[in-house]
């Protein structure tokens, strides 16, 4: 990169920071955030439980981006001054230095915009995720079992929390079924770009000809729904199952049926859970689940209505990404288009550039 490309780098990000700043406000958001840790000093604002978590969910958002455009700001005007005073004293070594950072300013700029991109009404809410495996025995739920990790090295990568709610083992390896919420800022926004069929191709470790197979496993991703937001479900529309709980052992295994499967007989929506050693905290978080399931299928439908397109069947839908193991090592998303070749980084969790792109040529 030559001075005039670094020159006209620097311009492009700046206008970036000017339009960000505009949409965003940082003043306001700054006065937003001291209105909000005033009424934290006021004891009776902890007296309604449900209304200081919303607050501190916003105070949350509202900080992390903030922070994420001062960050950017403050990296951008530094660059530039530095770059200018080192083209005004001749010294090529510290203009050399300061273009070899390029990529990395340009990525944070990036991932402020991402940011923004992520301000959709549930964009912040914390992310349900249930991934079953397609046909195919064994290698299937192996293919389950190998998302499942990816997405827990994910969220430990990002700082987030996971909580399992239900977890089935399969009969030889991976997982017959999974369900978890993955909990933290931003969440559903970026794990929604997940929602679909993932698709595996490799030398099955399970044949003994070592042959290629290819695997299929599903992903859903709804938002936990807020306990304001109000879905009815009547009791003539749902069936509900109990069953004992399995486990590896120890104290996984348990003796009473305190397993929770809840049909949702209109849709042929089913969601399960057996975390907890109680049938009452297991239908509960059962019952969450299938809230939000039922929410994000509303609202599916009511895009789909917008966009003049016919709502599908809830079922297996499209592929989204392909993991090829072999004869080559690549990933590449259908929609965004693009291929990936650090295949092992990927399935370790690291997806955030996959994601983003994603989220990015949806946008355009």
């Amino acid at each position: 990169m030559d001075n005039y490309e670094y020159t006209e780098l620097l311009k492009k990000l700046s206008i970036k920071i000017d339009n960000i700043a505009k949409i965003i406000k940082p003043e306001k958001l700054q006065n937003r955030l001291k209105e909000i840790e005033d009424m934290e000093q006021d004891p009776s604002f902890w007296e309604d439980a449900a209304k200081a978590a919303l607050i501190s969910k916003e105070k949350t958002a509202a900080s992390s981006i903030l922070g994420r455009y001062k960050k950017a700001k403050n990296s951008l005007d530094d660059t530039k001054e530095i770059y200018e005073m080192a083209l005004e004293e001749g010294d090529e070594d510290t203009a050399t230095e300061v273009m070899s950072e390029a990529d990395s300013l340009e990525s944070l700029v990036s991932k402020l915009e991402i940011a923004m991109m992520l301000s959709g009404e549930n964009d912040s809410k914390d992310a349900i995720v249930s991934i079953h495996p397609g046909a195919g025995g064994t290698e299937s739920q192996d293919w389950a079992s190998m998302l499942y990790r990816m997405y827990l090295r994910w969220a430990e990568r990002n700082n987030f929390k996971v909580e399992t709610l239900d977890f089935q083992e399969g009969d030889e390896a991976g997982l017959k079924d999974v369900s978890f919420i993955i909990r933290g800022v931003n969440a559903y926004g970026y794990l929604k770009a997940e929602n679909g069929i993932h698709r595996l191709v490799r030398i099955s470790p399970f044949d003994a000809n070592a042959k290629r197979h290819t695997s299929f496993s599903s992903v859903m991703v709804s938002p936990e729904v807020d306990d304001d937001i109000d879905i009815v479900i009547e009791d003539k529309d749902i069936r509900v199952d109990t069953y004992r709980a399995s486990g590896a052992g120890g104290q996984h295994v348990n003796k009473t049926d305190s397993a929770i499967r809840i049909t949702h007989i209109p849709t042929g929506i089913v969601v399960q859970c057996q975390n907890d050693r109680s049938q009452h905290k297991n239908r509960a978080n059962a019952m969450k689940m299938l809230k939000s399931r039922l929410y994000e299928l509303e609202l599916e439908k009511q895009q789909a209505l917008k966009d003049g397109v016919e709502k599908s069947e809830i079922g297996w839908g499209h592929q989204i990404r392909s993991y090829v193991l072999a004869p080559y090592q690549q990933v590449k998303d259908t929609r965004s288009n693009i291929a990936y070749s650090n295949v092992n980084a990927i399935l370790d969790g690291d997806i955030s550039k996959i994601i983003e792109d994603v989220l990015i040529s949806q946008q355009k």
